[in-house]
């Protein structure tokens, strides 16, 4: 499909389910950047998860989001029961005025259900020249190190860093050892997933993706990946004032879309902090990095995709089944 003809599908999906214009260009922008960049996990997959949650009444299709300054440096957002899309895309340029004429500020977004990539919101800070970082927690799918209970969400991270002239240096990555989303595609196409990925529903590993999601997924790098969840938890829920994984589950009408749940944004000048000439410094940084053979800067894949026409290879089972939402 053209990149036009997906963005035309999500929104006449959304638009049939009672989505109004505002929610539903915010959403389609979303998930048309999500396979722009071949990001298959956070793109059109999502769109029955959305529609589920439409539906049921959980999330409001008309939700107005409040952007409101707590202090000049911390912007708080409430997403009105809506989808995250909107809430950032109102709440984002708050917070970059904020960060520039402070040197660093932060945004919690609250009563909000966020369904979509993180990077899309640190790219966008990281493109008028600041440092973002973002975290959100989700339903718990994840046991701590050692356990095999499920306790955190995949808990993503993402973190921008500016380089002017150039394409920001970014990454978003789960705290899980695999994306949900990524293990859930491994299932319907029938692929293993690397040991360690998971545990059955008996606490065995499995590389059987179905397994794992009857199970519980695993923590990146046992104790520290373990440890860098938990700080996802009380940044995204703790510091937001919203649902922690688990309370999520115990609030959802478990209707296969998103949880409510939390997300917080930081976003720093390096101009502010470090001074004029911040940016030569650090592309003496990247150049030393990229000098050592077989590396790659986090995101430069993605990026480079963009340059690839406008075409992108999409599930046609999903597509179906998008189509079959209109009525």
């Amino acid at each position: 499909m053209t990149l036009n003809e997906i963005e035309n599908l999500a929104r006449d999906v959304f638009q049939a389910n009672g989505c109004d214009h505002s929610n539903t260009e915010a959403l389609v922008r979303a998930i048309v950047s999500a396979e722009r960049d071949c990001s298959m996990s956070h793109g059109l997959f999502r769109v029955p998860g959305y529609i589920t949650s439409l539906r049921s009444g959980k999330v409001s299709g008309d939700a107005r989001p409040v952007v409101k300054a707590a202090t000049p440096a911390i912007i708080a957002v409430d997403g009105d029961n809506g989808y995250a899309p909107l809430a950032l895309e109102l709440g984002l340029p708050r917070l970059a005025s904020a960060a520039k004429e402070l040197g660093i500020a932060a945004m919690t977004i609250a009563n909000t259900y966020h369904f979509a990539a993180l990077w899309p919101e640190t790219e966008a800070l990281a493109e008028q020249g600041l440092v973002g970082l973002a975290c959100v927690c989700h339903l718990p799918v994840v046991a701590p190190a050692g356990g095999s209970e499920a306790l955190f969400g995949t808990n993503p991270i993402s973190f921008a860093w500016p380089r002017p002239g150039r394409t920001p240096m970014v990454f978003d990555m789960a705290t899980s050892s695999m994306a949900q989303g990524e293990v859930q595609i491994a299932a319907r196409d029938g692929h293993e997933v690397p040991i360690g990925t998971g545990l059955s529903a008996d606490g065995e590993a499995t590389t059987d993706p179905k397994k794992v999601l009857e199970g519980v997924l695993l923590p990146f790098g046992g104790y520290k990946g373990s440890a860098i969840a938990m700080m996802v938890e009380l940044l995204a829920a703790g510091i937001v004032g919203d649902n922690f994984s688990y309370e999520a589950a115990e609030n959802d009408n478990g209707d296969g879309g998103p949880a409510r749940g939390g997300e917080f944004i930081l976003a720093i000048s390096p101009e502010r902090l470090a001074g004029v000439g911040w940016a030569d410094h650090c592309e003496d940084f990247f150049k030393r990095y990229m000098s050592i053979d077989g590396t790659r800067l986090p995101g430069a894949r993605r990026h480079k995709i963009r340059s690839m026409g406008d075409t992108r290879h999409v599930n046609a089972a999903l597509v179906e089944e998008i189509k079959s939402l209109l009525d």
